[in-house]
């Protein structure tokens, strides 16, 4: 990028008129910033939030400053596929194409919790449900405009890794190494779609991005007391704001000049907070074994199984 580039702001997203975008965990943090940018630039947005009274909320607040906002709001539970499931029918009776999916919702850090099918619930909330959403609007995608898939990972994708023997946390379980499990799924998960994208010649764009270190209530409402207050409170005055953390994966879902297989992050020291630049995935995320084997083992978990196909 060049200098011009890295002080990109959300001002320079291009105009979003005829384009709908579907973004998780969109009534608070980042989700909030990235639905009311896109709305902001004309963009249909359809909020999927796990309670529906505070995604109503959300829309009256955007709506308040933007009476002519194109909003949705859907309800939708990550951690439940049974709930992904009803989320994506409902959208494929009322759309007939989409042009961006923003993979952002996430929980961080609770106590062992098994979701509605049995999985551990970080795993279960920030990759299996995304990977199933995003299987099952695959071919909506394809049939929109300039489409990509963004998947929202973390620098915490670094320290992570994938215990395949032990994905439920039964043999032991940390919540911050379980909370960088996902999120290097996460990392894995969109790599690894954006070389199946690429090997069938869809038109769709999987990108990755990730907001640095940002205030939002992921981590204030953290369950595990020493995350809450570190996070929450010792480290707060070093964070940047939502509607800055969220301009890598604003920048990731609408800058004319990002491709498939890119990972946007912030550009300042350390990548904790800055405008949007390329950055490096680590090289375990990009191991292409890593993303086969992860792959296998999410299309059994979720019995969702991806239909690539090329443009007609």
């Amino acid at each position: 990028m060049t200098k011009q580039q890295q002080r990109w702001t959300a001002d320079q997203i291009p105009d979003q008129t005829g384009r709908v975008s579907v973004i998780t965990g969109a009534n608070s943090g980042l989700g909030l910033a990235t639905a009311r940018a896109l709305a902001r630039k004309g963009g249909r947005v359809i909020l999927a939030v796990r309670d529906e009274d505070r995604g109503r909320r959300t829309v009256a607040e955007i709506t308040a400053e933007q009476p002519h906002a194109q909003l949705e709001t859907r309800r939708l539970d990550l951690a439940d596929l049974d709930s992904v499931h009803a989320f994506a029918d409902r959208v494929r009776s009322d759309h007939r194409r989409l042009d961006v999916l923003v993979n952002n919702a996430g929980v961080m850090a609770p106590p062992r919790t098994l979701s509605a099918q049995g999985h551990e619930l970080q795993f279960a909330c920030n990759h299996l449900g995304h990977f199933a959403l995003t299987g099952l609007l695959l071919d909506l995608l394809g049939a929109g405009r300039e489409p990509r898939v963004v998947t929202v990972s973390s620098l915490n994708h670094r320290q992570g890794r994938l215990r395949f023997d032990d994905l439920t946390g039964e043999r032991g379980y940390s919540p911050m190494a379980f909370y960088n499990q996902s999120k290097f799924a996460n990392a894995v998960f969109g790599r690894e779609l954006h070389r199946r994208l690429a090997e069938a010649g869809s038109p769709v764009r999987s990108v990755l991005a990730h907001p640095g270190y940002t205030s939002t209530n992921l981590q204030t409402s953290a369950p595990v007391g020493l995350v809450r207050v570190l996070y929450g409170r010792v480290l707060a005055p070093l964070a940047q704001s939502p509607d800055r953390g969220a301009l890598p994966q604003l920048y990731a879902a609408t800058a004319t000049d990002v491709a498939s297989g890119d990972f946007i992050g912030p550009d300042g020291r350390g990548e904790l907070r800055g405008a949007p630049k390329r950055v490096r995935l680590s090289d375990a995320a990009a191991d292409a074994g890593t993303g086969r084997r992860l792959w296998e083992v999410s299309e059994r978990l979720t019995d969702v199984r991806f239909a690539f196909s090329a443009p007609v």
